[in-house]
């Protein structure tokens, strides 16, 4: 839902009813990730997509149905059957989607998340997608309650909203948080009055986790593209460097800010202040020991995504000798991706950027990084 939330909400205040189809989950090799969504305007418009084309034409049709009669639905879609032209995944994977209309009804809800979102807080909307319906894999939901479509916001400690009985809607806080915290989005299961016994209710959590940090060392023109290609794959980006001369915003138009600090210190002072977690990529390519060694005794010892170092391999030698010197483990000093990024053959800083974004996504989802003809299973790996 995140690609489609502000034209949401622009429609919803002007008084628009639109529907809204959401992935709520996914088997094998699905195309998009659950919170991946789709909303169709009263006016026939369409923005986002679920499923890159396989699916969306269908998709269509349902959320003009569900437009006209306000009744949600849960659609189960497989693997397409070429012989019947059945509608379905040509990847082999299955999805489930959830279909909603919405209207100014929601605008509660929708202000909260919109209020958030400008503030660059985290928050999560949990929707009930399902009733009595068991396992959602091809369920045909039924709403004995009423719960269907009932939602509730979570954002900056307040809830807005409720799913229809207020312990459920403490239990699904409390839990809409845990995965808020780790920046998924995904389906709890309830009883009626919140018994965390995973059967009576489903109900999705779109999670709009705050940008995950990309902090680069070193005002390097390789910086400027590390920078560059960490913010279109939606990083919040901050290059340090203690020279202030090469540390300026002119040089760094697409990092977020731009700091002029001993890069140790610098670090330091984040994860004193909490802004580093288990998502932040910290890229170090400023190839001097000096600035190099501290730096890199410090971030290895935290709970970080990645940490990768640009040199030869004589300085890649020489710094780990430094970093056991200074008593790092072997287990945190094999963390290092050094040198940094992958063995793609470039040479230009754009390349060079390439190879280490692909480091980056590699190690957030597992990939190995090598071609996927070369490779049999799934596709996509597993969020």
């Amino acid at each position: 839902m995140p690609d489609v939330f502000d034209d949401l909400h622009r429609r919803c205040r002007a008084g628009e009813t639109v529907a809204l189809a959401t992935v709520v989950a996914t088997w094998r090799s699905a195309p998009q990730p659950p919170g991946a969504a789709m909303l169709v305007a009263a006016d026939g418009t369409v923005t986002g997509s679920v499923s890159g084309g396989c699916v969306e034409a269908d998709l269509y049709e349902r959320a003009r149905h569900v437009l006209d009669t306000g009744v949600p639905e849960l659609v189960h879609y497989g693997v397409s059957d070429d012989e019947a032209y059945a509608v379905g995944l040509t990847c082999g994977g299955m999805l489930d989607v959830f279909v909603e209309r919405i209207d100014d009804g929601a605008l509660a809800q929708l202000d909260a998340v919109a209020a958030a979102r400008r503030a660059g807080e985290p928050a999560a909307v949990v929707t009930c997608v399902a009733a009595d319906a068991g396992d959602l894999p091809g369920a045909t939901p039924t709403d004995p309650a009423g719960r269907l479509g009932r939602r509730l916001a979570l954002t900056g400690g307040q809830v807005t909203g409720s799913l229809g009985d207020d312990r459920l809607d403490d239990a699904a806080a409390d839990d809409a948080l845990g995965l808020l915290a780790a920046g998924h989005s995904g389906v709890l299961r309830y009883g009626y009055h919140g018994q965390r016994r995973g059967t009576g209710l489903s109900l999705f959590v779109a999670a709009y986790a705050t940008a995950p940090r990309m902090i680069v060392f070193g005002a390097i023109d390789f910086a400027a593209a590390v920078a560059r290609i960490g913010a279109f794959l939606g990083y919040r980006v901050t290059v340090c460097d203690a020279r202030a001369v090469f540390a300026t915003g002119r040089r760094f138009p697409d990092a977020h800010e731009v700091v002029v600090q001993w890069p140790h210190r610098y670090l330091r002072a984040e994860v004193d202040a909490g802004r580093v977690d288990a998502r932040t990529v910290v890229c170090v390519l400023t190839h001097d020991p000096k600035f190099d060694v501290p730096l890199l005794a410090l971030a290895l010892r935290q709970q970080v995504a990645y940490v990768g170092a640009m040199g030869s391999r004589r300085t890649h030698d020489e710094r780990h000798k430094l970093l056991r010197e200074a008593g790092l483990s072997p287990e945190q000093l094999a963390r290092l991706a050094s040198p940094i990024g992958l063995d793609l053959g470039g040479r230009t800083p754009e390349e060079t950027a390439v190879s280490v974004a692909a480091q980056i996504v590699a190690a957030r989802w597992g990939g190995s990084g090598r071609p996927l003809s070369a490779l049999d299973g799934p596709i996509h790996h597993p969020g």
